[in-house]
C-alpha cells in the first residue's frame, strides 16, 4: 500500500531586519502562501523571544513544518532545536546563509546570538551558502553544516543569498525545499521548477 505525502505548512524565518519585498522569501510568501514568523522586533532580535515565537507558531498547527530559513533565521532554528522538547514539529530545514555570529565585526544588535548553537539538528537540513557572503566565510559555513548534521550547498558569487543576489523567485532554492520534503514524504504545495 502506497502511502499518499502529507502536505506540510512551511515556515519563513527571515533574519535580522526582516526579509524585503524584493528578497527571495518575501517573494515565496507571496507567490505561494508560506507563513512568515513574524517577530515582535526585527532590529534587536533576542533569542529567547525568537524561540518563543517560534514555539508556539510550531505548536499552533498540528501538521509537521518545513523551515525555510535565512541568515539569522538559520541560528533561530538551530537554537529552537537546541531548546525545545518539540523537535519532531519540524520535518525538515532549508537554511540559507547563517552568518557568522561569533566574528568580532557582528553589529551589537546579534552579539547576543553567540556563542553559537552547534548542536545536531533532529531533522533534515540543508545549508545554502554563497561562496563570497561577506557575513561568512565558506569554511565556516562548511563547519556549521557539519555540526548541525546537514547536507551542505555552494552558491557560486550568490553573496548573501538575499535580494542583492538578483535571485528573483530563486526556483532552484524552491527546488532544494522539494528536495527536503521528499525525504520526509512530504509535498511541498507548489510546483518545484
Amino acid at each position: 500500500m502506497t502511502t499518499v505525502p502529507t502536505t506540510p505548512r512551511v515556515l519563513l524565518l527571515p533574519g535580522w531586519q526582516n526579509s524585503g519585498p524584493d528578497h527571495w522569501q518575501s517573494r515565496w510568501e507571496r507567490a505561494h502562501g508560506f507563513e512568515r514568523v513574524e517577530q515582535d522586533d526585527w532590529l534587536w532580535p533576542r533569542r529567547g523571544d525568537w524561540m518563543a515565537r517560534l514555539e508556539d507558531t510550531l505548536l499552533a498547527d498540528e501538521r509537521p513544518a518545513l523551515l525555510v530559513a535565512h541568515s539569522l533565521g538559520c541560528h533561530l532554528a538551530a537554537a529552537w532545536a537546541g531548546h525545545s522538547r518539540h523537535g519532531a514539529c519540524v520535518a525538515g530545514a532549508l537554511l540559507v546563509a547563517p552568518p557568522d555570529l561569533e566574528r568580532a565585526d557582528m553589529p551589537p544588535q546579534v552579539q547576543t546570538w553567540a556563542p553559537l548553537q552547534r548542536q545536531r539538528l533532529p531533522f533534515a537540513a540543508t545549508v545554502v551558502y554563497g561562496s563570497d557572503d561577506p557575513y561568512c566565510a565558506p569554511a565556516q559555513s562548511q563547519a556549521l553544516a557539519a555540526d548541525w548534521g546537514a547536507e551542505v550547498l555552494a552558491l557560486p558569487g550568490a553573496g548573501h543569498v538575499n535580494a542583492d543576489s538578483g535571485l528573483g523567485d530563486w526556483p532552484a532554492g524552491l527546488a532544494l525545499l522539494a528536495a527536503l520534503a521528499r525525504r520526509a514524504n512530504l509535498a511541498l504545495p507548489v510546483p518545484a521548477a
